[in-house]
C-alpha cells in the first residue's frame, strides 16, 4: 500500500475521535453497571453473579435480609456449604447444564438460614456471554418460597389427616388398608388385622361436659398410637357417607388400627388389650379426673375377604357385639358373627321400613293396686306388627333399634301415641280416679338432648296432665352418667312427671345412686318375684327392697306376678302395686279398654272402694 502522508491536524482529529468513542462506550458500560447495581441492591429477590467456575462474584443485599448472611460470610464457595446435602447434586447439575448449553431451568432447593432453619428457594439462572458467544457468567435470581411450600404441604397434610387429632383420616386410612390388604392377598400366610375401637358412652360424656371437652377426650385417646408397634397405623374415622356403605356407620368417636404381619388373632387381641389399658388411664379434663373406655372389634384377613371394606365390616360387627355385652370388651370376628351380622343388617333395614310404614303398635299391661285390685296405671309396651311374621316382641328388635338410633324416633312416636290413646282409654266416667300412663325410656332416649322437649311436646299436643305420666328407667341407664340423670330427673319432677326405677335388684344395685336420684317408685325385677317362693335369698331380697323403698318414701311395684300366692306374700310385705300375667297379659287398646270396664264393674259389684 502506498504511503499516504497525514497532516498533524488530521492525526490529532483522528485521536480525538477515537477517544470520544471510547468515552461513550465506557460511559455506557458504567451506566449499565450502575443500573445493575441499583436493580440488584433494591430487588426483593436474592441476585447473584457467578462465573463459569462457579465462583460467586456478587451477592445482592437481599441475602443478608432473607438468609442472614453478609456477602463476606457467603464468600466465593461458602454458599454451597449451606445448600441441603440432598439438594446439592441437582444445584450442581443445573449450573453445569446452564454453562454448557446456555439454557437455564427453574429449580427448587433448600438452603440453611443463619439461624439454622431451612428455607426453600426457587431459583432461575440466565446467561451472560462474552464476545466470542461463550457463556461467561450466570445471573442467578433466588426467591424465598418457604411460606408457599409450607402452605402447600399443610394443604396436602389436611387432605389426609384429621384436623382435631392430627391422625390420618378415613381417606389416608383406606389407601393404607388397600395396600396392606393387597399385600396380604399376594402372599399366602401373610395376614393383617383391623381393630375398630369405639369410645363407650361418648355421647353421654359429650352431652354432660360439652363438645369442647368431648374433643379434648378424643385428642387424649388419639395418643394411644404410642402403645402400637412401629409399622402399625392408627386413624380417626369421621362419619361415613352414603357413597361408602362400608363406612356409613362409622362415627367421629371411632378409631381404626391396622396391624400388618399378624400371624394369629391372639397377637391382635394382645395389642387390643394394651390399647384398652392405655385408654383407661385417668384423663384430666376441665379440672376433673375422668376415665374412658373403648370397645374393640377385631377382624383378621382371610381368603374369604375379597375387598378391604369387607375387613372393616367384620371389625364393625365384632365391635358392636362388644358394646352389646356392656362395652369395654375386645371381640374377634368369626363366621358365626358373620351369620348374625347378616341377620342384624336385615333386621335394621326392616325396622326402617316398619317406621316408615307405621307397623309399630302400642300395647298396655295394667299395673294394679294390690290391696284394692284397682288399675292405677297402664304400662305402654312397644310391639311390631310385621307383615309376614306377625306380632314381634321388643326383645327381638330393641337392641337393633337402640344401636341404629331409631329407638329415639320410635320412642317419641310411642310417647305421643300412648298419650293420645290414654284419652280414649280414660275411665273417668266409671272410675273414681283416672288411670295413669307408664312409659319406658331407653338409654339412647335418656341421653338424647331432645328428651324433655319431646315429652313436653307430646303432653302439649294431647292435653294429657303431666301428673298422669310416669317414666321408667333402668338402674344401668340412671348410673351411666349420674350428673346427667340428676339434671334430667329434676326437669321431669319440676314438670310434675313421675319417675320409676325399673328392674331393681336385677344387677348390682347402687344404694347411693338411689339416694341421689329423685325417684317416686321402684319396680322389683321379675326374676326375684318369680323365685321368691323357691329361693330363700330371693324372698329376703324382695323383703329388704320393700323395706328400703318405704324408708326412702318410695312406692313399690312388683313385676312379673304369676300366682295368687305371690300376691298374698307381697301384700303381707306392704308392696303397694303389681303387674303380671296373673292379672293380665299386654293388651291392645281395644282390649285394654274392655279390661278397664270389666275391672271397674267388678269392683262395683264386690263393693270395693278405690284407695
Amino acid at each position: 500500500m502506498p504511503w499516504i502522508p497525514i497532516s498533524l491536524g488530521s492525526l490529532l482529529g483522528l485521536v480525538l475521535y477515537q477517544q470520544f468513542w471510547i468515552y461513550r462506550i465506557n460511559k455506557k458500560f458504567k451506566q449499565r453497571e450502575e443500573l445493575f447495581q441499583i436493580v440488584t441492591e433494591n430487588a426483593a429477590d436474592m441476585i447473584a453473579l457467578v462465573d463459569v467456575k462457579g465462583r460467586r462474584l456478587y451477592n445482592s443485599p437481599a441475602y443478608k435480609r432473607i438468609l442472614g448472611y453478609s456477602a463476606a460470610e457467603l464468600g466465593e464457595t461458602a454458599w454451597f456449604d449451606q445448600v441441603h446435602p440432598d439438594d446439592r447434586f441437582q444445584v450442581l447439575e443445573a449450573a453445569r447444564e446452564a454453562r454448557e448449553t446456555g439454557i437455564a431451568k427453574r429449580l427448587e432447593y433448600r438452603i440453611k438460614h443463619k439461624d439454622g432453619s431451612w428455607r426453600v428457594l426457587e431459583s432461575l439462572a440466565s446467561t451472560i456471554r462474552d464476545a466470542s458467544g461463550q457463556v461467561a457468567k450466570l445471573v442467578i435470581v433466588n426467591r424465598d418460597v418457604s411460606e408457599r411450600k409450607r402452605a402447600e404441604q399443610q394443604f396436602e397434610h389436611n387432605l389426609s389427616h384429621d384436623a382435631l387429632t392430627g391422625l390420618p383420616n378415613r381417606r389416608a386410612f383406606l389407601e393404607r388398608l388397600q395396600r396392606v390388604f393387597a399385600g396380604a392377598r399376594r402372599n399366602p400366610g401373610h395376614h393383617c388385622a383391623l381393630l375398630l375401637a369405639n369410645v363407650d358412652h361418648f355421647k353421654v360424656f359429650n352431652d354432660r361436659l360439652g363438645a369442647e371437652a368431648g374433643d379434648q377426650l378424643l385428642q387424649e385417646i388419639a395418643r394411644l398410637g404410642s402403645c402400637l408397634r412401629q409399622d402399625d397405623a392408627i386413624a380417626r374415622q369421621e362419619a361415613g357417607s352414603p357413597s361408602e356403605p362400608a363406612l356409613s356407620r362409622l362415627g367421629g368417636d371411632e378409631f381404626t388400627i391396622l396391624l400388618d404381619m399378624v400371624s394369629d388373632p391372639s397377637n391382635a387381641l394382645r395389642i387390643a388389650k394394651r390399647v384398652q389399658s392405655t385408654v383407661a388411664e385417668p384423663i384430666l379434663i376441665n379440672g376433673e379426673e375422668l376415665r374412658a373406655s373403648v370397645s374393640i372389634g377385631i377382624a383378621m384377613s382371610t381368603d374369604a375377604h375379597t375387598r378391604p371394606e369387607d375387613l372393616l365390616k367384620d371389625a364393625d360387627v365384632a365391635m358392636r357385639r362388644g358394646k352389646a355385652l356392656d362395652g369395654s370388651r375386645c371381640e374377634v370376628f368369626d363366621e358365626a358373627m358373620h351369620t348374625r351380622a347378616v341377620g342384624r343388617l336385615r333386621l335394621e333395614e326392616d325396622l326402617r321400613t316398619a317406621l316408615a310404614e307405621r307397623q309399630f303398635r302400642v300395647y298396655y299391661q295394667p299395673i294394679l293396686d294390690l290391696e284394692s285390685r284397682r288399675v292405677v296405671s297402664l304400662e305402654a309396651l312397644l310391639r311390631w306388627e310385621h307383615p309376614t311374621q306377625g306380632l314381634i316382641s321388643p326383645y327381638r328388635f330393641l337392641d337393633a333399634a337402640e344401636d341404629t338410633g331409631l329407638l329415639v324416633t320410635i320412642g317419641h312416636w310411642l310417647m305421643l301415641q300412648a298419650c293420645r290413646q290414654l284419652l280414649e282409654l280414660d275411665v273417668n266416667d266409671f272410675s273414681a280416679q283416672p288411670v295413669n300412663l307408664t312409659v319406658n325410656v331407653s338409654a339412647r332416649q335418656f341421653a338424647d338432648a331432645r328428651l324433655v322437649n319431646d315429652i313436653q311436646s307430646a303432653l302439649r299436643e294431647t292435653g294429657v296432665d303431666p301428673s298422669r305420666l310416669q317414666l321408667e328407667i333402668t338402674e344401668a341407664v340412671a348410673a351411666a352418667d349420674p350428673r346427667l340423670t340428676i339434671t334430667i330427673l329434676a326437669h321431669l319432677k319440676h314438670m310434675g312427671i313421675g319417675v320409676m326405677l325399673d328392674d331393681f335388684g336385677a344387677g348390682a344395685s347402687s344404694l347411693s345412686g338411689l339416694r341421689l336420684f329423685p325417684m317416686d317408685a321402684l319396680k322389683i325385677d321379675r326374676a326375684l318375684i318369680r323365685e321368691m317362693h323357691t329361693d330363700r335369698t330371693a324372698a329376703d331380697m324382695v323383703e329388704v327392697i320393700i323395706i328400703l323403698a318405704h324408708k326412702m318414701n318410695l312406692k313399690v311395684v312388683a313385676e312379673g306376678i304369676e300366682t295368687g300366692k305371690q300376691v298374698e306374700r307381697l301384700r303381707e310385705l306392704k308392696c303397694e302395686m303389681g303387674q303380671g300375667y296373673y292379672f293380665s297379659q299386654p293388651l291392645d287398646p281395644k282390649a285394654a279398654l274392655q279390661f278397664l270396664r270389666e275391672q271397674t264393674a267388678g269392683l262395683r259389684t264386690t263393693g270395693a272402694t278405690a284407695t
